[in-house]
């Protein structure tokens, strides 16, 4: 069981207590994202930190509350800021990386298959997705549980040290996300990803959190599942830019969203570099869709069985690592996680599904002060 960090007041005070009860994992996070860099780009840790200071402006033009949030984490886990910032921003890091040092590989990776189902008979908006990583990720996830003093009160599945990732708020918004890139990842300084996804879970709206994504500059492609609980969901495809280089998209005419990690828009008109990178995202996101079309939509019982699913094995729904592979490039299920938006509830595998049940986490008495 992935350990739960709750959390409360001032951004570097939540900062700071979440770095303190998760100091182990933080620890965890930074030595093994050292050694992803090593291996990877060649880096040792001071040029990744050199490299995560060039995002300190933007991350404070865009929100100073997320910068003294990751000042907190560093505070109370007892590394420095930098340390945490590296961590922040691995995502733009390591492009930055591939830019500047021609010997720099990106990690050919698995990552995560994410879906939103928004049913017109009065029943639950469920969003969610499973996470695949590095096995090192199975020593560092967290439940961050936060109160913050100035924002709804939020709930994410996370790697220790990082602002957020899939998630859900009071407010009923719920936030999936799939990793993407095009050749526009260069690892300029821009708003990174893990902070956009912060952003995403204090927003009140799903026009709140579109907004977010639309109003500063963005370091790296994404794809982000916004959904709400008044049965409103939006998929939005991001590349490295402004409010123009986001390519959006409706539920189909069932209310149901499905992604992978290669870019599905028909106006995408960068390279997608996603395919080379993550190939198995087209056979995950085609069998995704025929379990949907074969199984009740709206069931969450049906998308914690997809997540278990083993069609194309070991690279399937469900992944396992390549045993014949270096540990760096292990990678494996490492959580899956499947939200009721209007219940407020959170089921999460820890683990791969296939070896581990979904455990139910209520958070209606938590979340529940918005409804």
């Amino acid at each position: 069981m992935f350990p739960h960090v709750r959390v409360g007041g001032s951004a570097h005070e939540r900062g700071r207590q979440y770095g303190e009860q998760a100091a182990p994992r933080v620890h965890r996070s930074i030595e093994a994202y050292a050694g992803v860099f090593a291996h990877y780009a060649q880096w040792d840790w001071s040029r990744v930190t050199t490299e995560a200071r060039r995002f300190v402006p933007a991350v404070e033009d865009f929100g100073p509350a997320y910068l003294e949030e990751i000042r907190g984490v560093a505070d109370g886990a007892g590394v420095d800021f930098l340390d945490v910032m590296a961590i922040n921003v691995r995502t733009e890091v390591m492009y930055a990386a591939k830019a500047r040092n021609a010997a720099a590989m990106l990690p050919r990776t698995l990552e995560c298959t994410s879906f939103a189902a928004v049913p017109d008979d009065g029943r639950a908006v469920l969003v969610g997705q499973n996470w695949d990583w590095k096995t090192h990720a199975f020593q560092t996830a967290v439940i961050l549980e936060c109160e913050p003093d100035d924002g709804p009160r939020f709930v994410t599945a996370v790697e220790a040290g990082l602002l957020a990732k899939t998630g859900l708020n009071e407010h009923g918004v719920g936030i999936a996300t799939n990793a993407l890139a095009s050749d526009r990842d260069l690892g300029e300084p821009g708003v990174p990803y893990h902070v956009l996804l912060r952003a995403l879970l204090a927003a009140e709206t799903p026009t709140a959190a579109l907004a977010s994504l639309q109003r500063s500059f963005r370091s790296s492609s994404a794809h982000y599942l916004v959904a709400h609980r008044d049965h409103l969901a939006l998929s939005v495809e991001a590349v490295p830019g402004t409010f123009v280089d986001l390519h959006l998209a409706q539920p189909d005419d069932r209310g149901i969203l499905l992604h992978g990690n290669h870019f599905t828009h028909p106006r995408m008109a960068d390279v997608d570099v996603s395919l080379w990178l993550m190939p198995d995202s087209v056979f995950r996101l085609q069998r995704a869709r025929r379990w949907v079309d074969a199984h009740d939509p709206y069931d969450p019982r049906t998308y914690e069985a997809l997540f278990a699913d083993h069609a194309g094995h070991p690279l399937g729904v469900c992944c396992h690592p390549d045993e014949s592979a270096v540990a760096a490039e292990q990678d494996s299920t490492v959580l899956s996680v499947v939200m009721d938006l209007d219940a407020l509830t959170l089921c999460i595998a820890d683990g791969r599904p296939c070896e581990v049940p979904f455990r139910h986490l209520d958070y209606a008495d938590f979340l529940g002060g918005a409804r």
